[in-house]
């Protein structure tokens, strides 16, 4: 603990953003970097707090009062060797993980929580800024090797760690570029893809091999992989949107948002696409189904894309300014939260379900007819009389995922799927298919990039373990 009196002195200053006004006109990082002051300032705050939940609260066990200390006394070289210890990519958890670290920090009780996310990608971005950044060959080779499938963070994670203990490993990515949901489902205001770029290289150069345009069960065959490789590791996300089936669904202008995401992404990485599969808010009256991240990034979207308006809806009541008493620290904080697309204008509507979609004689969706509802113990109740219309051009679902694809490699290799439609797995990170293992959102259902990066460390240790029959690579989960 750098400076005992840090907590008391300082209060917390939340990572600074670009203006409005100048981030709305580009599709450029919004985040951007503290001062060296305020960094040094926040970085005491952290407390000696004798048991830090925040260890708790992270799925990676981040090392957090240590390098929060370390970047206080200006140590940064330290900071970063105790920041990658457990965690391979803090650029991607520092600018995207919702932090459930803060949420458990010690001081949250009755202050505001130390801004651990802000001390953490100041830490990587500082590396990187200096070199320190190097490829980590392994020094021994093991002749094992393994395949990927999915370039996710899990699978990207695992990979390092993979290749670290020496075996030669193969990712293999359906898209055209690697990164998965990093890639093209996390909009480039959130986090510009030259960071996994710059990973990938570094990854590359310590030996991993990725296969892009390859999809396995589709062009790639699945019976290849298991006769060419010693172990294999699933970690294809959960991708299937959660669909909303009310009357006029049918109608043109309602897309899912990993349709429309996907493609803005590729226009910043300067691909040519067809005006006729572009979807384009210019001028429209948007409309976003779902409020969470995903129907942030669409927000922040199509504010750039320049629509005439945006509203969000979301079925669930309006959360509350400050911790519920049913809702105690350290839990996750359920309260009313303002993304960087939300500062950017737009209108957020709760206890709202859509009743149907309206269009007109073309086909083409022109409003959707709205009711306010009532959480109940067994669901959500209309409320009689409030139905009412608003304008809708352009309506975008982002109501989550309900699983992974089941065609392709898990009906192909008939694995085993939980109740939920996940993948199905042993306390060894195994599916009922030998040598096939499985991590990620795939089998832990729609999560965070924490878990994600967390699951394929643990499953790296499995697979390591079952090739060589110990592992000393960590198993965080």
């Amino acid at each position: 603990m750098g400076k005992v009196t840090g907590f008391i002195e300082t209060k917390r200053q939340n990572q600074p953003y670009r203006p409005v006004n100048e981030r709305l006109k580009d599709f450029k990082q919004v985040v951007t970097d503290y001062s060296k002051i305020a960094l040094n300032q926040q970085a005491s705050r952290c407390m000696d707090c004798g048991i830090p939940f925040c260890h708790e609260g992270c799925p990676l066990g981040n090392l957090i009062p240590e390098w929060n200390d370390l970047v206080y006394k200006d140590q940064w070289k330290q900071a970063i060797i105790r920041l990658h210890a457990t965690n391979n990519f803090p650029e991607f958890t520092g600018t995207l993980c919702p932090a459930p670290c803060e949420g458990s920090c010690v001081l949250g009780i009755n202050d505001e929580p130390v801004t651990i996310k802000g001390v953490e990608l100041a830490i990587i971005n500082r590396a990187f800024d200096e070199g320190w950044i190097k490829p980590e060959i392994p020094e021994v080779l093991t002749g094992k090797n393994i395949s990927i499938v999915g370039s996710g963070p899990a699978g990207l994670a695992a990979a390092q760690q993979l290749c670290r203990a020496g075996h030669n490993v193969t990712v293999f990515e359906r898209n055209d570029r690697i990164g998965g949901l990093l890639r093209y489902g996390i909009p480039e205001f959130k986090m510009e893809k030259r960071l996994i770029d710059r990973r990938i290289t570094q990854m590359q150069a310590e030996g991993v091999k990725f296969k892009i345009n390859a999809n396995v069960g589709v062009n790639v065959d699945v019976k290849d992989l298991l006769a060419s490789f010693d172990a294999i590791l699933l970690t294809g996300g959960s991708t299937i949107s959660r669909d909303l089936p009310v009357p006029g669904r049918e109608l043109t202008g309602i897309h899912y948002a990993m349709d429309y995401l996907p493609i803005q992404n590729q226009l910043c990485e300067g691909d040519s696409v067809t005006k006729s599969k572009q979807i384009d808010a210019k001028d429209k009256n948007v409309v976003i189904i779902g409020g969470g991240d995903t129907g942030a990034d669409c927000l922040g979207t199509a504010h750039r894309q320049g629509a005439t308006s945006v509203t969000s809806l979301e079925i669930m009541p309006m959360p509350p300014q400050k911790r519920d008493q049913k809702n105690p620290w350290p839990e996750w904080p359920q309260i009313y939260r303002v993304a960087s697309a939300h500062e950017e204008g737009g209108e957020r509507k709760y206890s709202i379900s859509t009743k149907r979609f309206i269009g007109n004689q073309k086909g083409q969706l022109t409003g959707i007819e709205l009711i306010e509802v009532e959480k109940t113990n067994e669901g959500f109740k209309e409320k009689k009389g409030t139905a009412y219309e608003i304008p809708c051009d352009l309506a975008f679902l982002a109501m989550g995922f309900t699983g992974p694809e089941k065609k392709g490699v898990i009906s192909e290799l008939g694995i085993e799927l939980t109740e939920r439609g996940n993948v199905k797995r042993d306390k060894e990170w195994k599916t009922n298919i030998n040598k096939v293992f499985v991590a990620g959102d795939m089998q832990h259902g729609q999560s965070l990039i924490v878990w994600a990066i967390a699951e394929g460390r643990s499953a790296a240790h499995a697979v390591d373990k079952f090739l060589m029959g110990s592992s000393e690579l960590p198993s965080p989960v």
